[in-house]
């Protein structure tokens, strides 16, 4: 029973200590935090403020403990194992018995222990038997103390042995194994320390130079990295072809035999009874039973082979130790992980695996081999009947719901696959192959088949219309007819899926259906109709899953939901689901109770049914509503027409087909929106401000009138917006209208009171459909007014705050996953990004992103129209063939390989426009397969780029720009389209340039791509917010606690390998970091990273976010090298996911240029500054905040080097910024003007020392140029200050640039023709000698320290005054600029210095971090 069942979720309880054991003082100059990702840049300000004030230290780390477990003590209990040896565990009194198994199946001296009984001996004497499904409080009270636990063999059974076998082969494997790169980076950095503790200080790394993000294709291969060195303990392990044992063998106990060849070269039959394994003395073809003379009788297969095979028993004991030497997270697997889009390149060679081959054969797509089949349904419901008052009865029902439906997901993708690859039989064959169903392992898979009805061609259109429609209307009694044993609820159960063919709902082609609704039709031509059929039919089935979380969300009692994912694979959608009780055993009893499965021919409506789904719609904001049926009856409902209640044979009231539980969106009301509806998110932000607003209208004198009627409730959302102002200017931020702003704000913290009036903002789901209204005219009236108000909500307020946050990097997505969850986040459905661009087209990265990612959603749909049509010999040349058509300008018939130059040329199932006929599906055979099965050799560049185009404008309204296919090249946005297919290819350099980058054997893997409904915790989401709002605050100790609770309640539920449990590491990690732990920072950091690079993938932004701040940590623990290491692949990550243009790059680049800066390495350090200012005025404006980031971080870096005037001149241009976007009396601009005063007091501090007398040598002066001549970033640097802060010093950069490029220092004059000849003289001496020459001339070069330049910078020459050329030296060291940057630092009156310097835009840019770029809160789906 513990075999793979539990995958370790309540492992982590014993690991969640911080492990810190001490607190190390925070330096106090940290370079800026702006790889915190979230709401952490937000609340840094805010905390550092509070908790210096309130100047509380964090709990100890015993009362960390406490509080980390909360209510849930652990108590020692020891467990005497079938070998005999003996273990402690800490175990809660509301653990399972599974939950036990789980801790014995991870430990190393009893992981190999599968079938066995638990005894449990308590202090009194008495001894329990434990069941798997019962909690140790159940059997006994381990609070007392004297208890402890016996493994008791078990007889083994046919599934025991296996699972014992395969369980014996896990062990010996270590793919389970998952190191992170940081644990890696770690251990190099602990061996270097080790080495080079006699020879010296280690010299700190280097980053890849900055144009290394230009061209990442080549890093690509650094991303994936090879899997762990298998330790070979055996030849192979097999079921011997002696199975199954003859009868007279099973009589006496036989169950197995297997063949094993150690790696001594011996070969041995073992056989397993019902009680051991030992080696029988069969030799050749023979089956010989008796034991062995010398061998052993065991109780597992791993006792066994230790007893054989010496090399075995060493290389067993490697394994464990490598396992336990790993994080214990890296151990764990996850039970839902990521796909990858990059495979290990060179390609691995494919060895023999018996093992392997037999498990790859049995065919089983999920389901057990032996032993009955899990009844998914009953166990999903029996759990959501779990009490849950109590917190530990929360907490394990909703273990149970987690762990059901993580099982469900699983086998749904298995079942699938199985499904898409013909290898399951439907369960009617004699209808089209468009209408298959399956039923397999208790899961009922339906496919979306609209994607290839939708698209046939005109000729075929019409009649397929007409049948389509036909058999909308007669679905019931031809599906009765053609298999008499499914009953009518069969066909309500099992035919969701099927467009509007076996629900009754429509497609939306017919013109008549939304006649009343708008003038669109007239509009869209019938091809533009046929691609939106195909989008409606998917469309509802993402709706359909959103509504079923949404009714389970409310989790109304005895109102049930079924079991429900979608699977996209090979460019099929099918949609699995559990199934109702007695569906398919013929009952022929009326089950169908509420709403319509005619398309509201007939509705039904029963009491109980509609009381249930009342309480629902008040979780869902929607209204009690009449409609009228086909024969004019009135009808109460409370939720959409089409959906079906049905009661099961189990008495149980189940709602199905809920694709419309919002209503339709008042914006797209033309032919083929019918699944256009509103976002939850939307709705519910729609009713919170209605509220917030009412009540505030409410409380307004008694003279004032409301402007709008009740029941229209939202008062100013008929303002419009002029979005025109959004874009109008890139120098400032637009804001949209105070009220609207203010109400959206107001949303998410609106109090009670306000929520309880948010009960009666109500929407109808029904109103703009084909459905009649009963009821008054004026109440259809408002009821259609609310839905319009709601849509006008979307367009006129949420869509400009959305827009806002992005100008002021409120929010940052990085990637078209991060995009599509921030529009989500906050209601705004997929359909609008074109819109998004239109009004971000001043924002150059987000205008690019949302460009590039309305490509590839485009360029989604026609890859996988390829894959629907390909056999499956032409997926891999197929996938390379449409990559080259994306990326390059290929002709038609230009393949890649020779295999395709040999296929045949004439394809009469071809169109013009890289189209085919949709009436041949992949599922045809014979003659008309081979007319079309290599049809993709045809398509061209040109007709795919055509097509993206026509795509993009129908189904976004967005006209793709002239240079989209430029955005097409980079290597995100491949990754993008491969990870929305499924795809995996290979991870080598790429050169996109060429017109056939892509090769067949470039494309490795074609996985299947998930949508599911796994619930989450909502009790540690509670927790998690709680805990940001004390964060917030700066109450250090009260959100340690409730993050800690959060982790302990999710590391039950979930497991550690979950997307909330990362989020509780990483504000954990906050919390400690700002406390000054950063050892403990360290520790939950690098927990978040782990689960990120699992449960996310490698190279998603999070796990971006996670080594930046892993970087930050390791800097503040004084470990610059290893924190470099660590900012290196966060630049990597970057880059694949957004590419070198982007503010969080930017912001990486500052906090890499402070990292350097703190060591000493000024040179290095100027350089990614000036790179991250060059991009932040590209990419925001020279007026953006973040602008004036960069400026300040120059600053100081210039102030480090002494160098005060430059350090002026940039702190005023950050004053200037600050003032025009913050106005003088914010806190900021009052810092800066602060620094403004510091920086002056400085640089008359150093002229008076230069007025002593003391001068510097000429030929420290010549040092100095011949420094800058090789290092013309710094003259750039020099130049662009001057320029912009327009003050007397630019006359002296003017001289010392003209200085610097000709040969030697002009005296008495200014800049003369000379510069011009040197330069030129430069350039060609550097091309002689091979040097990369920059546009400006100047060839590039290490820049050395630039310690010798700093009294040239200060001296204030005048091209009129050559003596002044001479700068001083100051009179003592200790005075001037020190070589070091991190001395300069607290001698030049930094953090902390006794100058006194101002406290605020000093402490790495704090007091800007409310402006840094931050992600929202995301829930994992």
């Amino acid at each position: 029973m513990a075999g793979k069942s539990n995958e370790s979720r309540n492992k982590g309880r014993r690991l969640n200590a911080t492990n810190s054991s001490g607190q190390v003082t925070s330096r106090e100059s940290n370079p800026v935090d702006s790889s915190l990702p979230l709401e952490d840049k937000a609340m840094d300000e805010s905390i550092d403020a509070k908790s210096e004030a309130t100047n509380a230290p964090l709990m100890s780390s015993a009362n960390r403990s406490k509080q980390a477990e909360g209510d849930l003590r652990l108590y020692p209990v020891s467990v005497k194992a079938q070998s005999g040896e003996k273990l402690e565990l800490q175990l809660s009194p509301g653990d399972s018995v599974m939950d036990l198994r789980q801790f014995l199946l991870d430990a190393p001296e009893t992981c190999f222990f599968t079938c066995y009984d638990l005894i449990l001996h308590t202090k009194g004497g008495s001894v329990h038997h434990l069941e798997d499904y019962n909690e140790i409080s159940e059997v006994a009270d381990i609070t007392t103390g004297g208890c402890f636990l016996e493994m008791v063999m078990a007889l083994y059974d046919d599934r025991s042995i296996r699972s014992h076998v395969r369980r014996a082969r896990e062990l010996l494997s270590l793919s389970s194994l998952h190191a992170s790169l940081s644990t890696s980076l770690a251990l190099q950095h602990e061996t270097m320390q080790q080495t080079t503790t006699d020879t010296g200080k280690a010299e700190v790394p280097e980053l890849d130079g900055l144009g290394f993000m230009e061209d990442i294709t080549g890093s690509l291969g650094n991303l994936v990295s090879s899997s762990s060195k298998e330790i070979k303990c055996v030849e192979s392990i097999v079921f011997s072809s002696f199975n199954p044992p003859p009868s007279y063998r099973r009589l006496v106990g036989d169950l197995i035999y297997l063949d094993v060849v150690t790696l001594e070269g011996h070969k041995f039959c073992i056989t397993g009874t019902t009680k051991m394994f030992y080696v029988n003395s069969s030799m050749g073809d023979i089956l010989d039973p008796r034991p062995a003379k010398s061998s052993s009788e065991v109780t597992t297969l791993i006792v066994l082979l230790q007893k054989i095979s010496s090399k075995f028993k060493k290389g067993f004991h490697e394994i464990l130790d490598r396992k336990a030497s790993a994080h214990p997270f890296e151990n764990v697997q996850s039970p839902l992980p990521a796909n990858s889009w990059l495979g290990v390149y060179p390609i691995p060679d494919h060895k023999r695996d018996a093992a392997r081959a037999e498990d790859s054969m049995s065919l089983s797509y999920g389901s057990e081999l032996i032993g009955m089949q899990r009844d998914w349904n009953e166990e999903l419901q029996s759990c959501r009947e779990f009490p849950h008052k109590t917190l530990q009865e929360r907490i394990l029902r909703d273990r149970a719901l987690y762990k059901v439906t993580c099982d469900f997901v699983d086998a749904a993708i298995s079942g699938a696959v199985g499904v898409i690859s013909r290898c399951i039989p439907p369960i009617n064959p004699t209808d089209p192959d468009c209408f298959h169903m399956y039923v397999h392992n208790n899961i009922f898979f339906s496919f979306a088949v609209d994607a290839d009805l939708g698209q046939m061609s005109k000729h075929n259109a019409s009649s397929v219309k007409f049948k389509f429609q036909h058999d909308s209307e007669n679905t019931e009694n031809e599906q009765i007819a053609r298999m008499p044993e499914l009953s009518e609820k069969t066909t309500s159960n099992l035919c969701p899926r099927t467009g509007g063919g076996c629900n009754g709902t429509s497609d939306g082609s017919n013109p008549d259906e939304l006649h009343s609704v708008g003038d669109m039709a007239s509009d869209i031509s019938a091809e533009a109709q046929m691609v939106d059929s195909e989008q409606a039919t998917y469309a509802s089935a993402n709706n359909d899953l959103k509504g079923t979380k949404a009714y389970q969300e409310a989790d109304v009692p005895g109102l049930y939901n079924l079991a429900m994912a979608i699977i996209d694979y090979r460019g099929h959608r099918v949609v699995a689901q559990s199934i109702i009780p007695g569906i398919l055993q013929g009952d022929k009893s009326d089950s169908l109770l509420y709403g319509s499965v005619d398309n509201g021919k007939k509705i039904c409506w029963n009491e109980t049914f509609h009381s249930k789904v009342l309480e629902a719609a008040k979780h869902l904001h929607l209204k009690e509503h009449m409609v009228l049926d086909g024969s004019g009856n009135v009808v109460k409902l409370a939720a959409p027409v089409e959906c079906k209640g049905i009661i099961g044979s189990d008495d149980r009231h189940y709602l199905l087909d809920l694709m419309r539980v919002t209503p339709r969106d008042a914006n797209y009301r033309g032919p083929g929106s019918r699944f256009c509806v509103l976002r939850p998110e939307l709705v519910a932000s729609f009713c919170q401000a209605g509220a917030v607003e009412r009540s505030n209208s409410i409380s307004k004198t008694e003279g004032e009138v409301l402007e709008v009627p009740d029941s229209q409730c939202v008062t100013s959302i008929d303002a419009e917006v002029n979005t025109e102002t959004v874009a109008a200017s890139s120098s400032k931020i637009d804001t949209v209208d105070e009220e609207h702003v203010k109400a959206a704000q107001e949303c998410n913290s609106a109090p009670p009171e306000g929520c309880k009036s948010c009960e009666e903002i109500l929407l109808n789901p029904n109103v703009f459909t084909e459905f009649k209204l009963a009821g008054g005219q004026e109440e259809i009236t408002a009821d259609e007014a609310s839905v319009m108000k709601a849509g006008k909500y979307l367009v006129d307020v949420v869509l400009p705050k959305f827009i806002q946050d992005l100008c002021t990097l409120e929010i940052s997505p990085m990637d078209g996953q991060t995009l599509t969850e921030a529009l989500h986040d906050h209601g705004i459905n997929v359909r609008y990004i074109g819109k998004v661009a239109d009004m971000t087209r001043h924002f150059p990265h987000i205008w690019n992103l949302c460009v590039t990612e309305i490509v590839v959603r485009s360029a989604k749909h026609i890859l996988k129209d390829f894959l629907r049509e390909s056999q499956d010999h032409d997926l891999g040349p197929s996938i390379s063939h449409f990559f080259n058509c994306f990326l390059s300008n290929l002709p038609s018939g230009s393949a890649n390989n020779t295999e395709m130059k040999t296929q045949k040329k004439e394809h009469p199932g071809y169109q013009p426009g890289g189209k085919s006929k949709r009436g041949q599906t992949r599922w045809s055979h014979g003659a008309s397969a081979k007319k079309n099965h290599s049809a993709y050799m045809h398509v061209t560049s040109e007709g795919l780029w055509s097509d993206i185009q026509e795509f993009a404008k129908v189904k976004y309204q967005f006209e793709l720009p002239m240079d989209a296919r430029l955005l097409a090249t980079k290597v995100s946005a491949i990754r993008n389209l491969c990870q929305k297919v499924g795809i995996a290819i290979a991870a080598r350099k790429y050169d996109l340039d060429t017109a056939t980058p892509f090769q067949t054997s470039d494309i490795l893997n074609l996985q299947p791509v998930v949508k599911h409904s796994v619930p989450v915790c909502s009790e540690a989401r509670d927790l998690v917010e709680t805990g940001k709002t004390r964060l917030v605050e700066g109450m250090l100790n009260e959100a340690y606690t409730s993050f800690s609770e959060a982790f302990s309640v999710l590391q039950q539920v979930t497991g550690p390998m979950h997307r909330e449990v990362a989020n509780c590491c990483r504000y954990l990690a906050m919390v400690l970091y700002h406390a000054g732990d950063m050892a403990g920072a360290i520790t939950q950091q690098h927990k978040e990273l782990i689960i990120n690079e699992r449960c996310l993938g490698l190279d998603h932004p999070d796990t971006a976010h996670s080594y930046g701040n892993m970087a930050l940590f390791y800097h503040g623990l004084n470990q610059t090298g290893l924190a470099l290491r660590h900012m290196s692949r966060t630049l990597l990550l970057l880059s694949l996911s957004c590419g070198p243009d982007h503010p969080d790059v930017t912001s990486t680049y500052i906090n890499v240029a402070m990292m350097y800066q703190d060591i000493g390495k000024m040179n290095i350090a100027l350089r990614y500054l000036q790179d991250a200012l060059k991009k932040n005025e590209r990419l925001l404006g020279e007026e953006h905040i973040q602008t004036a980031v960069c400026y300040h971080a120059l600053a100081i870096a210039f102030n480090c080097m002494g160098a005060y005037k430059l350090s002026l001149q940039h702190e005023k241009k950050t004053y200037d910024i600050l003032v025009k976007q913050l106005g003088e009396e914010d806190s900021r601009t009052l810092d800066s003007q602060n620094w403004i005063k510091t920086f002056k007091m400085r640089d008359l501090q150093v002229n008076a020392q230069k007025q002593k007398g003391q001068a510097v040598s000429a030929a420290s002066a010549q040092k100095a140029i011949d420094i800058l001549k090789a290092n013309p970033d710094l003259i750039q640097a020099f130049q662009a200050a001057s320029g912009r802060s327009g003050s007397v010093g630019s006359s002296s950069n003017k001289s010392l640039s003209a200085a610097i490029i000709g040969d030697t220092l002009p005296r008495g004059r200014g800049v003369d023709e000379r510069a011009a000849r040197a330069a030129a003289e430069v350039r060609k001496k550097a091309a002689a000698r091979g040097l990369l020459v920059r546009p400006h001339g100047i060839p590039v070069q290490a820049l050395p320290p630039l310690t010798q330049l700093l009294n040239i910078i200060n001296s204030g020459v005048t091209p009129g005054s050559p003596t002044n050329m001479q700068a001083n030296e100051p009179e003592k060291e200790g005075d001037g600029p020190a070589a070091n940057g991190a001395e300069n630092s607290k001698e030049n009156g930094l953090v902390g210095s006794q100058d006194h310097a101002p406290v605020g835009l000093g402490t790495g840019l704090g007091s800007f971090d409310s402006k840094k770029p931050k992600l929202k809160p995301k829930v994992t789906d």
